[in-house]
Formats: structure tokens, C-alpha cells, sequence
């Protein structure tokens, strides 16, 4: 069985962690033998100090290769901040985004990979090996990509910054005229994603950001034909339960693209390809012909709660896979 998901950070992340549990814990062979391909939101990266950083490739890395915060749910475990308490001595800026002294070591080693010649892909799967994340972990793209955020200022005009200072330092607390992926229209797939797409059984949507983490895999050219076109299900499981971003400020990036913050209203950015969507037991479900729904618990609270979940998504898909195309 090959399984491909589309992913951003920290609840992308940890569902994936939570996919495996359920693959390598099922009576299932074919379950237990799957393989799994992440396609990775990477308009999040940003070049800070100098070093190349790419936060949603970083946090699927370490959560799955067990060096994640937990507490954070990004950065590293047992870190400690001492470079960044010299950069702050030297009144180096930026300083509202903190660098770990072991998560340097990842981005120094990116960087030099990258200053090297090779390509992304090929820095991330040298990251990979170190880390055996147990997936087959793509960027989205080779080209760079970084989201950036229109902000209205205070006398009318307006002000553009990197989406992780809108995200970091304003806690997206200033309301988003635009949220605009740069380089997303010319970007490339990077190699590997569109045949992940064209050959998987399954198609999984964690409960990923729909706007800076899935929404900008979706703008690179090529990824959401691939996704229409593909004849594996397509399930999705909502980031939204009852109004409100399980994690993060994901409302804040939906009023910028005028979308409610609702399960019904997420799904509906997915429409032309979206086979499958769990939605939280309070919430109401979308309403579409063809399109099968399910409620069930969301919350991720528990790695037990974690598998269960991604295995309720798995279940769906094998379920919409059994039926009759011509029904």
C-alpha cells in the first residue's frame, strides 16, 4: 500500500506520527507493510543569520525521528539557547525568532548542503538520514517559495513581512489584507511528488493549516491537477472543530482569504478533488454529493487518540476505494 499525505508543521506532523503507530501496530499485512510519502509545505522557509530554515520539513524530521519538543511540538528536545543569547548580546536582529543551539546544527547543515549545489530534496534526504523519520519525506518544491503577509499600517499604507514574522512575532494578532505564497507560481514539484500523487492507494490531508501549510502545497503548479487526476481516495481530516483552529491561529489565515472557520467551509477549499472528510462529532458536516463524511473525536490528545484517528482516516479511505466508481 502506498500512502501519500500532504503536510505542515506541528498537527501535521503529529498525525503522521500517529499514522505509523496505527500501520505498525495493525493486524493487517498490507497495513503493516505500507509505505508512506509526505509531501512537505516548505513557503514557511525563511533565511535567518544566514542559515536556510525550514521549519514544516524540521518539525515532520524530528517528530517522527523522536527529537521533537513535545511540550513546543517544534524545535528540538533538551535544548538550549546558548548561540542565541550571543546573537542577542550582539543586539543581532532578528531576535523574535529563537534559534536552538541543536536545531543550528540542522540549518548549518542545510545551508552548506544548499551552498554546496545540491538541490532540497537532496539536503532534506541527507537530513533524513540521521534521523530515519520512516517515511519518504519530500519538500513541495526545490524552488524557493516563501509566504509573505500584507499588513495595514497605522497611516493607511501597508507593509509587507515574511509570514513568520506576522506568525512569531505578531502572534497574526494584525489582521491579513493579503497572505501571498511568492515563487509558488513558477515553482516546480520538486521530483518524486507528482508521482506520489499519481501512484498512492491513498491521498491523506492531515489537519494541516488549509491556507500557509496545505494551501500553498496546492498553488505549485502540477500538485492540484495531480490530486484531481489521481485515482486513489482522497481523505482529509478537519484542523477546525467547533469554529476554532485546533492548533494555532489558522482563523486568522482564513479571514484573509474571506473562508470561515468552519469544517464545512475548509472542505470546501479541496472541493475538486476531496473524496473523504472527518469532522469533529459538534460540527456540521459539509454538504456535497459525492463526497462522504464522517464524525468522529478529533482532538489529538493522546498518541493512543492519534493512531486512532489517522486509522479512522485510513478506514475511510479503504472504504471509499472498495466502492463502484460507476455508482
Amino acid at each position: 500500500m502506498q500512502i501519500t499525505a500532504l503536510a505542515g508543521g506541528v498537527g501535521g506532523a503529529r498525525f503522521l506520527r500517529g499514522l505509523l503507530a496505527h500501520l505498525r501496530s495493525s493486524g493487517d499485512p498490507a497495513r503493516r507493510e505500507a509505505q508512506v510519502t509526505v509531501i512537505s509545505n516548505t513557503a514557511d522557509d525563511i533565511t535567518l543569520h544566514g542559515l536556510r530554515i525550514s521549519p514544516d520539513l524540521d518539525s515532520v524530521m524530528y517528530t517522527l525521528g523522536g527529537g521533537i519538543d513535545e511540550d513546543r511540538g517544534w524545535g528540538r528536545s533538551s535544548e538550549t539557547s546558548g548561540v542565541a543569547d550571543e546573537l542577542a548580546a550582539y543586539g543581532a536582529q532578528p531576535s523574535w525568532f529563537t534559534l536552538g543551539d541543536k536545531d543550528i546544527a540542522t540549518h548549518l547543515v542545510r545551508t552548506r548542503l544548499l551552498g554546496e549545489g545540491a538541490t532540497l530534496s537532496e539536503a532534506t534526504a541527507r537530513l533524513c538520514e540521521r534521523w530515519r523519520p520512516g517515511v519518504r519525506l519530500l519538500p513541495m518544491t526545490d524552488d524557493r517559495v516563501e509566504t509573505h503577509v500584507d499588513l495595514a499600517e497605522a497611516d493607511g499604507s501597508t507593509r509587507r513581512v515574511h509570514f513568520q514574522e506576522w506568525w512569531v512575532r505578531l502572534h497574526a494578532a494584525v489582521p491579513a489584507l493579503r497572505i501571498e505564497p511568492v515563487g509558488a507560481a513558477t515553482a516546480r514539484p520538486a521530483p518524486g511528488v507528482l508521482e506520489a500523487l499519481r501512484e498512492a492507494d491513498v491521498v491523506v490531508l492531515p489537519p494541516s493549516n488549509p491556507v500557509v501549510s496545505i494551501g500553498t502545497i496546492l498553488q505549485v503548479p502540477g500538485i492540484r491537477e495531480a490530486l484531481v487526476r489521481t485515482s486513489a481516495p482522497v481523505v482529509g481530516v478537519s484542523p477546525v472543530i467547533a469554529g476554532a483552529p485546533v492548533r494555532g491561529m489558522a482563523d486568522a489565515c482564513l479571514a484573509a482569504i474571506g473562508v470561515p472557520t468552519t469544517a464545512a467551509a475548509v472542505a470546501g477549499l479541496y472541493d475538486d478533488f476531496l473524496d473523504g472528510w472527518l469532522v469533529a462529532e459538534e460540527d456540521e458536516p459539509p454538504v456535497r454529493s459525492g463526497l462522504e463524511v464522517r464524525r468522529r473525536p478529533l482532538l489529538m490528545s493522546s498518541p493512543a487518540a492519534t493512531a486512532d484517528l489517522a486509522g479512522a482516516a485510513l478506514d475511510l479511505a479503504l472504504e471509499l476505494d472498495r466502492k463502484d466508481p460507476a455508482a
